[in-house]
């Protein structure tokens, strides 16, 4: 393999230059890598912390999903316009901005629990907030990658980004337990405020000039007219982007059911709620060190598919498992199944996606997040009038179908994407 020009401020770590980690030898990309870090832990301990709080609040399953679709309904209206805003602004500085907004946001949440005022509509507030951040938020921290690194480093670079999202979903549920046992739910926040502090201190170590916004020649209605028509050009895109909106309906958001899940068919309280939060957190890490090993050997069209498929299945098992060791392997299998399902997914766009349209692609692709928030909203219903296990049941069998529908009709050009080459010395 041909050797990168050292650029300035990169170093080298010997022994790491033919594996993944390579890509940790540059400046900019490291400091990302660890506000990543401080922001993923941040984000996991977040979103299960405001569900069982809601449960707590409540004791109601639509009350629960309705957090959820609070959380990730702006992402449906508002994350086209956020990818046009990533490609016309400073990514950074916009990144600083929003993650400070965060801390500040979990940090009030805590004090209203402190001082015993937190309504329902409080977290739903709160949580509408973050969203609609988040639709801007998202696609500038993923369109900032490839500024980061070489083109030929840009694989690993997403590999390994991604593999803090399995860590983080490991040590943001197994803290959150001990945490509420020791300072209570309002010390979860606390310390979730911290860190996206911390995720804005590291943001500030870096060069605010990685991201050369370019002026824009168009509106922004006429910008997010053309990302939409890249994307319904791009056929293997196009298939990734509709495949993550039926998992984020109908398979991402059984999370606003774990809380009555763990309660009431498991016989548990927070305590068997943070187990299956760590089991599924533990799955998707193991996935992940998998995906890294195996690295180019894997098609990433393929194992979205299979991982898709696969979750969807053991959704359905769930559904079914009224024992606790059943409920934790089953989940721990649907963590890492839902991970590789979302690492090649962003693989498969990253890669396969020019920079003039990466901010607005990925912008669209949030839409797979968004739509969990009428997932949640879907599920809490089914769940509420129905029971919790029917509607996992019913949210594993809508997806297998989807996926194996939407593989069928995009077979041809969906499996048979490639990701590009490794880029040599001399290659133009």
């Amino acid at each position: 393999m041909g050797q990168y020009p050292k650029r300035d401020g990169d170093w080298m770590i010997s022994g790491i230059e033919k594996t993944g980690f390579i890509v940790l030898a540059h400046r900019e990309y490291r400091f990302f890598w660890l506000a990543a870090i401080f922001s993923n832990v941040g984000m996991w301990a977040l979103v299960y912390g405001r569900l069982w709080l809601m449960h707590s609040l409540t004791d109601s399953p639509l009350w629960v999903g309705l957090t959820t679709t609070a959380s990730l309904g702006p992402l449906l209206l508002l994350s086209p316009f956020g990818g046009v805003v990533a490609d016309r602004i400073n990514r950074l500085r916009f990144l600083r901005i929003t993650r400070a907004v965060f801390a500040v946001l979990a940090i009030v949440t805590g004090v209203l629990i402190a001082t015993d005022v937190l309504e329902p509509w409080h977290l739903l507030s709160i949580s509408l907030v973050t969203g609609g951040l988040l639709a801007f938020d998202s696609p500038s921290r993923g369109a900032m990658l490839p500024a980061l690194v070489p083109q030929h480093h840009l694989s690993s670079a997403i590999a390994l980004y991604s593999m803090i999202f399995g860590g983080a979903s490991i040590l943001g549920p197994a803290a959150f337990a001990p945490l509420v046992e020791v300072w209570g739910l309002e010390g979860v926040f606390f310390v979730i405020g911290g860190l996206y502090w911390m995720t804005v201190a590291t943001l500030c170590f870096m060069k605010t000039d990685i991201h050369k916004p370019r002026t824009p020649s168009t509106s922004i209605f006429q910008g997010l007219v053309d990302g939409l028509k890249y994307v319904r050009r791009n056929q293997p895109v196009f298939a990734v982007i509709l495949m993550g909106i039926f998992m984020g309906v109908f398979g991402s958001s059984f999370e606003a059911l774990l809380p009555i899940f763990s309660d009431s068919i498991v016989s548990g309280g927070i305590g068997i709620y943070s187990q299956l939060l760590l089991l599924e957190g533990v799955g998707g890490l193991l996935a992940m060190l998998g995906v890294a090993i195996l690295g180019l050997k894997i098609h990433p069209g393929r194992f979205y598919v299979v991982a898709g498929i696969s979750f969807a299945f053991s959704l359905i098992a769930l559904s079914r498992i009224d024992w606790l060791v059943g409920a934790l392997v089953v989940i721990g299998i649907i963590g890492s199944c839902r991970v590789v399902f979302q690492t090649m997914g962003i693989t498969l766009i990253q890669t396969l996606t020019v920079d003039e349209f990466r901010g607005r692609v990925l912008s669209l692709d949030q839409l797979t997040w968004g739509s969990a928030a009428l997932g949640g909203l879907i599920m809490g219903g089914i769940g509420q009038y129905v029971s919790v296990r029917f509607a996992m049941g019913f949210g594993g069998i809508v997806l297998a179908s989807a996926i194996v529908l939407l593989t069928s009709v995009f077979l041809k050009n969906f499996m048979g994407a490639q990701a590009p080459r490794e880029v040599e010395d001399g290659d133009s």
